[in-house]
């Protein structure tokens, strides 16, 4: 049994871990850097303790410091959460050596899992189909890439063998564009995932990206919550994403749920994890890699299964066994997720910084949102853009899309630009509607249109400060008091009696 957790995260992930914990009744410890003094998950947590500088090296990626600030708190237990350590097999190692319990999968899993060259080659040999790529483990140099890449053929994906979520990853079109490539990805890893190594991987046309949510005991209990459809992606960086996948039909999502956990059981994997698949439009499906820890999707499938899968995280590694079997989970309704980043959707999706002054949420039936910012707080630089993960219900994927169309008006944030317009496009788009979208869709298939631009926002914002200082006026006006103190009628009226 818990009596602290320290989550070792920040922002939403940080918050929704800390409201499982209040939830059971375990107390909670916040670590934050110079950046996040003011942040929520700091003001929600029982206790909070300073880790260093804004920059992620010398503060959310010190593994060291972070045990320590464990065994200081009283903590027994530390939660990842999602990126930053939360892939790092020697830092749940480094926590077992501590004394001190990794809400996660074993160390063992982790590096055979979370390094994606090892998965692939461990998928493999248990007879998982795996996309075409870099074959066999270990760090292979520059030269060496370059001199399998043609052998694998072009498209191709470079990809860091330590984390997921795009970073490290480049897409190579030609030999000749491949080494500044190698380059910019091994750096962007190594800021990261503090691991540089890459790997490389056939990139599959009109391809689907599908997701298998994993739970598994350390009692020999391995299950599958179905699937997520994680197609809205630009970058590589996943934008949208919704449960059941409007491309699986019945018979291929029971054979690709029950490939996963035969994935999971190759690794001896416990806790919450996800096998990553894409689907190529005749709907062969191939393994793509394996994330080792909690996803930052993971609602998604909250809503259309009622299982909660951070609860579920702490009880695993409580020791209890799974509450639920195979037969037990059911897909009920429909569950779409919009991310809701910092970023001008109108120029190029570049991220927005500066402090939130006015922020709004949805609320109604079916509505959930998920974030760790509030009015006054600083949106920095230094970290992933995301503000908030909107959620909702609907007992149908159509009124799951017109409820995500309601949450997305209502929604008002003020001081940065987000991507919400963009999503509201989305949500209009005929082809989303109909299911008819893959991995380049955002790219190649989707244009957001600039209606902010032309003289209608120019008419309308001069009716603005026409509006606004008429309203300025008014306010400075001062009425004076009546030389009579009362009004005319009734000092006529007055007179009228005095002189009956």
């Amino acid at each position: 049994m818990f009596k602290k957790v320290l989550v070792a995260n920040r922002g939403e992930i940080a918050v929704r871990i800390i409201r499982a914990c209040r939830e059971i009744g375990v107390e909670s410890v916040a670590v934050f850097s110079e950046a996040d003094r003011q942040a929520l998950h700091v003001r929600y947590a029982d206790e909070a303790y300073l880790l260093g500088p804004a920059p992620s090296r010398d503060s959310y990626l010190r593994g060291d410091k972070i045990i320590d600030l464990a065994h200081n708190s009283g903590a027994d237990a530390i939660h990842p959460g999602y990126g930053f350590l939360a892939e790092r097999g020697d830092f749940a190692q480094a926590c077992a050596e501590a004394g001190l319990t990794f809400i996660g999968p074993k160390p063992s899993s982790i590096a055979a899992m979370g390094d994606k060259i090892t998965a692939r080659e461990t998928v493999r040999k248990a007879g998982v189909p795996i996309v075409p790529g870099t074959e066999g483990a270990g760090n292979l140099s520059d030269d060496d890439l370059l001199a399998i890449a043609p052998k694998i053929g072009f498209p191709l994906l470079i990809k860091a063998t330590a984390g997921g979520g795009g970073k490290g990853m480049r897409e190579v079109r030609s030999l000749e564009e491949m080494p500044e490539l190698l380059v910019s990805a091994r750096r962007e890893a190594e800021s990261s995932f503090g691991d540089g190594n890459v790997y490389l991987e056939k990139l599959v046309e009109a391809a689907r990206h599908i997701e298998i949510q994993i739970l598994a005991d350390g009692h020999g209990s391995v299950l599958h919550l179905h699937e997520r459809e994680c197609s809205i992606q630009r970058r590589h960086q996943k934008l949208v994403e919704e449960a059941p996948s409007p491309f699986l039909d019945d018979e291929l999502r029971k054979k690709i749920g029950s490939v996963a956990v035969k994935a999971a059981q190759a690794v001896d994997y416990v806790n919450a994890g996800t096998i990553e698949f894409l689907v190529d439009k005749d709907k062969n499906f191939y393994f793509l890699e394996m994330n080792t820890r909690l996803q930052v999707e993971h609602p998604v499938t909250e809503l259309v299964t009622g299982v909660d899968i951070v609860k579920e995280q702490i009880r695993i590694a409580r020791g209890r066994p799974l509450q639920y079997k195979q037969e037990d989970i059911r897909i009920n309704g429909a569950a779409i997720e919009c991310r809701i980043n910092a970023e001008d959707p109108f120029n190029d999706f570049m991220p927005s910084t500066g402090k939130i002054t006015h922020s709004l949420l949805p609320t109604g039936p079916g509505v959930r949102v998920d974030t760790g910012v509030y009015p006054g707080f600083e949106v920095s630089s230094y970290y992933d853009p995301l503000i908030s993960k909107l959620l909702v219900w609907g007992e149908t994927r159509a009124q799951a899309i017109l409820r995500m169309r309601r949450a997305l008006e209502e929604y008002r944030i003020v001081g940065v630009r987000t991507n919400i317009p963009f999503h509201q496009m989305l949500m209009d788009s005929h082809r989303f509607m109909g299911g008819q979208y893959d991995t380049r869709f955002v790219e190649e298939r989707f244009a957001v249109q600039d209606e902010q631009n032309g003289s209608d926002a120019e008419i309308a914002a001069v009716l603005a400060s026409l509006v606004a200082h008429a309203e300025t006026q008014h306010s400075a006006q001062i009425v004076q008091r009546n030389e009579r103190d009362t009004s005319n009628w009734k000092w006529v009226g007055r007179w009228e009696r005095m002189h009956r």
